[in-house]
């Protein structure tokens, strides 16, 4: 379950109220309870103008708190991102923590916040994060409110260090510039799961009316419950960090020059200090992006996921400077794009699996180093989600280690890595394909500072041996096997529709019958994490969690290929991820490539059937 799905909220049982009662009663309650003056002002226009759609589109649903917490557009009304909602939010949160932490106004709750703001609505992060420090402060629990923007990993980092109950981060990461989020972390330093938060969400519709000093957020300023993590933290985190340090040596000579962007967000000074404490010359830094600007002025979308298009002024800059190598994160700071300049000019944008596969290759070489004993490998391990490639499956067969594959999201591998950790076991590293990267398990999450730091040592270590990372990813697939990849999506706004697709590929020839074949391709198991049905296990039922709630079906195929189809918590689409699996020795990568274009062909054909369902295809 992801962010901030409205749902509508049914009237009263016996209230007889209609949708525009419904309306009428939800804004009348807002003008009361909301003191913001831009959004409360800009109700009332609607109500003077009798703009009724705008008025359901922003009271007509109550933003759902999902296990991402919320994720929505800032303006005003329940469906929306706005100081009333932090605050009712926050309340029903401070409520269930209250109920699970007996202890919770002794350890209390770290919250910080990006960069993002929103000048129409007066809202932005950092008054979202005093916000939701006044609602814990007025009920006596204390809260370690960073002053300054920080990345996201760093408050699933706080909540581990200072053992707090639990932790939350104002970002949208990297959304559209109207959005925010609201990101919540339990005191075990991962996300929640649930059934956290179904229990939050019924909280906070039990604590809509504002407490009597919810507005009054100059409290925390005075306030000996308030604390500033921010330069013990940082000091700590960084400290931490140079554990992960291989080859300090290498890297105080090295000669390979980086660019760094931040994609106008809250990244740059952390990634600088990271060098740093590897000894590693600080990258170059595009000056158009460094300084965080809520408007991101120079990207369509501040996603680096989106490859070259967000990367223009990075490629710009890195061949100014004669520099081989892009860094790039997203605006929160947790996921990390690479490129590298290759030999024929051209610039390579790393997919989120081959950097998954240098940095485990990477992560497993250098551990191996420091651990020459053998009997440890049976206790180390490395993660990565269901959708992401397989390559880590490989290298573990081969050399020994465990690896476990999660549900897509890093809330299941942030909390299966703390279930290992508290075993005693080593988890090496964990990633998923969307570019987010766990490099240091002292954060349970996605880190995109401690992974930009790992990658540019590994690049100026492969320099030594005159290695580029394109040239080492190869060798990686020689060694373990060709695992070719390839994503993308269909966009598809009618729930209807969607329940029509997969419901055809569970009935597929007859009730109950999956399809043996797809095109010319046979098909050898199939299993499906939203009915809970696996024809690979011996009682057919999944090892993985399985949720109604969304659509999974991942189909293997007799070619070694793997294709997983799924939609998105936060998004219209209907997500599909292939991958063609070669065992080592076979080295055509081209014939690879060429087989899994096939594959992928007969999949959007048979299966997705776009023009029976209308789909629209991801604009290219």
């Amino acid at each position: 379950m992801a962010a901030a799905t409205p749902t509508e909220t049914p009237a009263p049982e016996g209230s007889g109220l209609g949708m525009d009662a419904r309306l009428d009663q939800e804004t009348a309650q807002w003008l009361r309870w909301d003191q913001n003056p831009l959004t409360s002002e800009s109700v009332k226009q609607l109500i003077a103008g009798g703009n009724k759609e705008e008025l359901r589109k922003c009271f007509g649903a109550r933003m759902e708190f999902g296990t991402a917490g919320l994720r929505a557009p800032m303006g005003a009304g329940i469906s929306r991102m706005n100081d009333l909602t932090i605050i009712q939010t926050t309340q029903g949160f401070c409520r269930y923590l209250e109920k699970q932490f007996s202890d919770l106004k002794q350890r209390g709750v770290v919250i910080s916040f990006d960069a993002r703001a929103h000048p129409a609505s007066g809202g932005s992060s950092r008054r979202f994060a005093r916000l939701a420090a006044t609602a814990f402060i007025t009920q006596g629990v204390p809260v370690y409110l960073f002053s300054d923007i920080t990345p996201t990993p760093f408050v699933p980092y706080t909540v581990s260090h200072l053992k707090l109950c639990a932790g939350i981060m104002i970002t949208a990461s990297h959304n559209p510039k109207q959005d925010n989020g609201y990101k919540v972390y339990w005191d075990n330093g991962a996300q929640i799961i649930s059934p956290h938060d179904r229990g939050i969400s019924q909280a906070i519709e039990e604590n809509l009316e504002p407490w009597p000093q919810a507005w009054e957020e100059s409290l925390v300023d005075s306030s000996p419950l308030l604390h500033n993590p921010s330069a013990s933290i940082g000091n700590d985190y960084f400290e931490d960090l140079k554990k992960y340090c291989f080859h300090r040596t290498v890297n105080k000579e090295s000669k390979v020059k980086f660019v760094h962007t931040s994609v106008h967000g809250v990244g740059h000074e952390f990634v600088q200090l990271a060098f740093k404490a590897f000894d590693l010359a600080p990258p170059e830094a595009v000056p158009q992006q460094k300084d965080p600007d809520p408007e991101f002025p120079t990207v369509k979308y501040p996603n680096p996921e989106e490859g070259k298009g967000v990367l223009t002024l990075s490629f710009a800059l890195a061949d100014k400077i004669k520099a081989k190598i892009v860094l790039a994160n997203d605006p929160d700071a947790d996921r990390l794009a690479v490129a590298e300049k290759q030999d024929s000019g051209e610039w390579r944008v790393f997919s989120g699996n081959e950097l998954g596969a240098l940095l485990g290759w990477w992560l497993f070489t250098s551990w191996k180093e420091k651990n020459q004993d053998q009997s440890n490998l049976k206790d180390t391990y490395m993660l990565s989600s269901t959708v992401s490639s397989k390559i880590l499956r490989a290298i573990a067969l081969k050399e020994g280690f465990h690896f476990e594959e999660t549900l897509t999201g890093f809330k299941w591998m942030g909390n299966r890595a703390k279930q290992l950790v508290d075993q005693g076991k080593t988890v090496l590293f964990a990633f998923e394909e969307a570019i987010g990267y766990m490099c240091c398990p002292f954060v349970l999450d996605k880190d995109g500072v401690s992974a930009a730091v790992i990658c540019a040592e590994l690049a100026s270590f492969l320099a030594t041996k005159n290695l580029s990372l394109s040239q080492q990813l190869k060798a990686i697939y020689v060694e373990y096997g060709y695992h070719i990849t390839t994503a993308s999506y269909f966009i598809c706004h009618d729930q209807s529709t969607i329940q029509k697709l997969f419901g055809n590929l569970r009935n597929y020839d007859g009730k109950n019958n999956y399809p043996k074949m797809c095109g010319k391709f046979e098909i050898s198991a199939i299993r499906d994490l939203t009915t809970g049905y696996d024809d690979s296990q011996p009682d057919k039922k999944a090892v993985l969690p399985t949720s109604k709630s969304s659509q999974m079906i991942t189909f293997t195929f007799a070619n070694g290929g793997v294709a997983t189809m799924r939609t998105s918590g936060t998004e219209p689409k209907i997500k599909y991820y292939a991958e063609l699996c070669a065992p080592p020795g076979n080295s055509d990568p081209e014939q690879l490539k060429k087989e899994l274009d096939e594959l992928v062909g007969a999949i959007e054909e048979h299966f997705f059937q776009p023009q029976k369902y209308n789909l629209q295809p991801k604009a290219e």
